[in-house]
This record gives C-alpha cells, sequence and structure tokens, in this order.
C-alpha cells in the first residue's frame, strides 16, 4: 500500500477521529489558518478544512506535519503542470 514516487518519499495520511491528522511527503506548507491549511505534498495539493485547526509538528526536512483540531475534510488538487503557466496558484487550485 505504499506509493513512492520519483523523489522517493512516501505520502501518507493517518487521520485520528477527524481531531488529529499526522502527514508524511508534505513538501511545503502554503498557507494556514484555524480553519484552513493549505499544502504541498509528493501526491499534489491538499487543503485540510475545518475549525480550531493547529499546526503542532512541522519538520519539512522530513516531510512531516501534525495537525490538531476538528477535521471536516481533505482535498486534493493535482497541480502538475497542466494549464496555462501564467495562472496564478490560486486560479489553478479553485479551478
Amino acid at each position: 500500500m505504499e506509493d513512492l514516487n520519483s523523489s522517493g518519499r512516501m505520502h501518507r495520511i493517518t487521520l485520528t477521529n477527524r481531531k488529529s491528522c499526522a502527514l508524511n511527503g508534505v513538501n511545503d506548507v502554503l498557507s494556514f489558518d484555524e480553519h484552513e491549511i493549505l499544502l504541498e505534498t509528493e501526491q499534489g495539493m491538499l487543503m485540510l478544512k475545518g475549525n480550531d485547526l493547529h499546526v503542532n509538528r512541522l519538520t519539512l526536512d522530513k516531510g512531516e506535519i501534525d495537525v490538531d483540531g476538528k477535521i471536516d475534510s481533505l482535498t486534493y488538487s493535482d497541480l502538475s503542470g497542466k494549464g496555462n503557466k501564467s495562472e496564478s496558484f490560486l486560479g489553478k487550485l479553485f479551478r
């Protein structure tokens, strides 16, 4: 069940009771607040939505992040170079 991509990093999400989430394979945290966290992962852009979201641990060297709060949704967006290069990141994400 492990999916290794071209960079050799595994992407995994462990969600426990919709209250805590541990992620591997995270390349960057693009934005976060108490309602939304936007991550660049090995499998595409990932948006976590919920309430009272807190980033408890962030280790980008290892590609790991731990999030606590009430998690309502996890949504992927594959932005692997498709479409118009001049279009903004957010324009691509909410297309």
